[in-house]
């Protein structure tokens, strides 16, 4: 794979069945390098495979999030496509004669839509503007703006202070326009009717003081047509609520939880009585996350719940009975993760990827596992897939086994270079999925070693929590740069005497977020790798606590706050050991960054000037914390030059072909 391969990838996602389980709605996703955009339409698949998948929207304007109406003749989905590229709401028959409506157009993005159970309405999210945006789009024109609240911008969204996000409800024949059911000032999403079409569950941080308190989400109802309406609070803000579904009877709300007092946290499936409040935990027992960052709604079947769940690596699909008879069924396993999932009519629909693989959509219907789409294909037949050896090491905490994989590129038998490469969150995993990343890497003829250490998803509560600081009152740690950075060096030396052709003196360390943040910290503590790359990190923690979208959360996740112990944060913070730096370090941020803010840079880059240490520094505008994933496809392929060219530079491997103007480099 080379860089301005980015330019051919092809992703399917977010599957979804008609209600009798016979058609699957799914989205495939484009990158367009020339025109430096992504493309989206919505196709159909016949869950038999009796037909071959076929698209049913343009695809032109960003088509995605397709749900099926109750009678299964219509799609509701959400698009690009107005004005000036504002979002709006699309209805498409299928299988009938029609026309495609549009049943409303907003300036801000519309998510999540959901059909009432009579099919008339559709509920969805989005964001309304306040008054100030009136003035135009010169915000030097604009009145000031005003915070009294901490989460009051979002990376990728910018302020949200001034444009709270809200539910709406709209005709599904397009015979009236949108109206809201429950706005700001706060954060409202994940609408959900209740079967009898009365009311919507919805969630939100609506306690006094909640950005203060725990920052907790609770389920909240609303009467969709009582004039005035205020919402009722079905939890008590003891845990943080995402994702609610209605049982068939109305009696039950399942939904994923998770603690806000305590970070890290295992969410959890969890079950609400509405008339009582009462909750039971459904999945305490497993000690996983059932919360993948790609994950959906639970599924209701029957008497049991489908949901996903991370565990060493994989993400799975699994099924609980409500009353807690029986063991956890496993649904959909292997070594593969799962992205996407639905249920319905006695059939999974499910898009999943391998490490060798871009995913595609499956079903399991009637006992069997069928492949439906191949739409990576042409991708795979010119660019070749290395495929990661999976081993195990154990922890220096003595714990248990880190879990970690080694790429070998292909050909050579001389030694080769080493790219080890830590994930971000902390709280995530590297999946057993495809990752153009390493793809890349290899293919420029390095080893890529990766892991996933404490902190990481994929393994118990106290795997995750383990770095918490020793401060901590509850579940006291190593700290960051404690027992993963441990773990980290550990995988590494076994990947390194397991493998002979693994050049010691030719390692290179990367990562981004917290992974960069890791990547900071290893090179200011020890001088073993060749080079370094360090992108978007937390280099300062202190700052970062006020700096970020998320400015206030990290003493949730640290357990004691900067104004109290501003002397942890600086001991935990990457640039306290700037001076102990000697490896090379290329750093990599985003202008718009809002997660990690660009100081954050800034502050490692000016403390490696000043002293005179190897750093070079590229900055991208108009791109955020998501540039590696979701940025310009522009920025992305420069960027994976950048990368290769500067440990081509440092390691020897294969230095790319660059098209662009970039600065000529010695060596």
């Amino acid at each position: 794979m080379q860089p301005a391969d980015i330019g051919r990838l092809v992703t399917v996602k977010n599957p979804r069945l008609s209600p009798d389980g016979s058609q699957v709605a799914f989205v495939v996703s484009r990158v367009d390098l020339e025109a430096n955009r992504y493309r989206s339409a919505v196709w159909l698949a016949a869950a038999d495979g009796s037909t071959p998948p076929y698209q049913l929207t343009g695809g032109e304007h960003g088509d995605g999030s397709p749900i099926w109406s109750p009678d299964g003749r219509r799609i509701a989905f959400t698009s690009s496509r107005g004005d000036g590229g504002k979002s709006t709401l699309q209805v498409i028959p299928v299988g009938v004669p029609g026309e495609t409506v549009t049943l409303c157009e907003r300036p801000e993005g519309i998510e999540e839509p959901r059909w009432s159970p009579d099919g008339s309405r559709i509920a969805f999210a989005s964001r309304e503007r306040a008054e100030r945006y009136s003035e135009g789009d010169d915000e030097r024109a604009r009145p000031p703006r005003r915070i009294d609240r901490l989460f009051s911008r979002l990376d990728g969204v910018g302020w949200t202070i001034d444009r709270p996000r809200g539910i709406f409800v709209v005709p599904a024949d397009g015979s009236a326009q949108a109206r809201l059911v429950v706005g700001g000032p706060y954060e409202n999403g994940a609408p959900v009717w209740s079967p009898d079409g009365r009311t919507l569950a919805f969630t939100a941080a609506r306690a006094k003081d909640w950005d203060i308190a725990d920052n907790s989400q609770d389920i909240h109802v609303i009467d969709v047509d009582e004039p005035d309406a205020e919402p009722r609070t079905l939890t008590a803000r003891t845990r943080s609520h995402f994702q609610p579904t209605f049982s068939a009877d109305g009696r039950k709300i399942a939904t994923l939880a998770d603690s806000e007092q305590i970070i890290p946290t295992h969410a959890q499936v969890s079950l609400l009585d509405v008339e009582s409040g009462e909750q039971t935990l459904l999945t305490a027992a497993l000690d996983r996350q059932c919360a993948p960052s790609s994950c959906r709604e639970l599924i209701w079947d029957g008497d049991h719940l489908v949901f996903a769940l991370e565990d060493h690596g994989n993400t799975h699909v699994h099924r609980v009975a409500t009353d807690l008879s029986g063991d956890v069924e496993l649904l959909i396993g292997g070594t593969r993760a799962v992205n996407g999932f639905d249920v319905a009519g006695g059939t999974i629909a499910f898009v999943a990827s391998t490490p060798s693989a871009l995913p595609e959509l499956f079903v399991l219907r009637d006992g069997g596992e069928r492949q439906l789409t191949s739409l990576g294909s042409a991708f795979h037949g010119t660019v070749a897939s290395r495929v990661p050896e999976h081993f195990t090491v154990p922890s220096p905490a003595g714990d248990g086994d880190v879990d970690g994989w080694l790429i070998l590129p292909e050909g050579a038998d001389e030694r080769v270079p080493v790219l080890l490469s830590i994930h971000g969150g902390p709280m995530t995993q590297y999946q057993n999925s495809w990752f153009d990343e390493f793809q890349l890497w290899t293919a420029a003829g390095y080893a890529v070693v990766y892991c996933n250490p404490h902190g990481s998803t994929g393994h118990t509560d106290a795997w995750a929590r383990s770095i918490r600081p020793p401060e901590a009152a509850d579940f006291p740690g190593t700290g960051w740069g404690g027992i993963d950075a441990d773990d980290v060096l550990a995988v590494l030396d076994a990947a390194l005497e397991r493998q002979p052709r693994l050049d010691p003196d030719r390692v290179g360390v990367l990562g981004g977020s917290y992974g960069g943040y890791l990547t900071s910290w290893l090179i200011g503590h020890t001088n073993r790798f060749a080079a370094a790359c360090s992108e978007r990190a937390v280099n300062n923690m202190e700052s970062e606590e006020w700096s970020s979208d998320a400015a206030g959360f990290f003493r949730h996740e640290l357990g004691v706050n900067h104004v109290d112990r501003p002397d942890v944060y600086r001991r935990i913070s990457p640039v306290t050991y700037v001076k102990d730096i000697e490896t090379p370090v290329l750093i990599l941020h985003s202008e718009d960054d809002l997660r990690c803010h660009i100081e954050q840079a800034d502050a490692l880059f000016v403390a490696l000037r000043v002293l005179g240490k190897p750093v070079e520094y590229w900055r991208f505008p108009e791109e955020g914390h998501e540039l590696s994933r979701s940025g310009s496809p522009r920025h992305r392929m420069q960027r994976a030059e950048i990368i290769l060219d500067w440990f081509g530079r440092h390691l020897g491997g294969k230095r790319p072909t660059i098209t662009w103007s970039h600065p000529s480099r010695e060596g």
